[in-house]
């Protein structure tokens, strides 16, 4: 495990890059990647679906009706994205993958407005 200042030397290095994400991009799918897992009950791997859908719940937890717009700050507004994150980690090391993650697993996984504002429960 990287320590926290190189973690963050190496996303903005990611985001130089690919300047299509804020910095903020990668910590929140990280966060939500520990989410993820912890509400899995599971240490290691995570498919794309799975991680698409605790992004969801994550962002609701974390940011309530305003989530779409937070992720549409930080240059995310398709679950497309959160595989070109994932992906971008991985190139540099900071995440791993099996042979068989794609990343096309986060495609299609839910529309941001419907998820985000129509389906919301207040």
């Amino acid at each position: 495990m990287k320590s926290q200042e190189e973690l963050i030397n190496v996303l903005n290095k990611i985001c130089q890059k690919d300047p299509r994400y804020k910095i903020d991009a990668y910590t929140f799918v990280l966060a939500a990647l520990s989410y993820t897992m912890e509400k899995l009950k599971r240490q290691g791997h995570v498919t794309g679906q799975e991680l698409t859908q605790g992004i969801r719940e994550f962002a609701l937890d974390q940011y309530g009706r305003m989530a779409r717009t937070v992720l549409e700050h930080w240059g995310l507004s398709k679950t497309e994205d959160f595989g070109h994150i994932v992906f971008n980690m991985v190139a540099e090391g900071v995440l791993g993958k099996t042979d068989s993650d794609r990343i096309e697993d986060f495609k299609d996984g839910f529309d941001f407005k419907q998820a985000f504002e129509d389906e919301y429960n207040y």
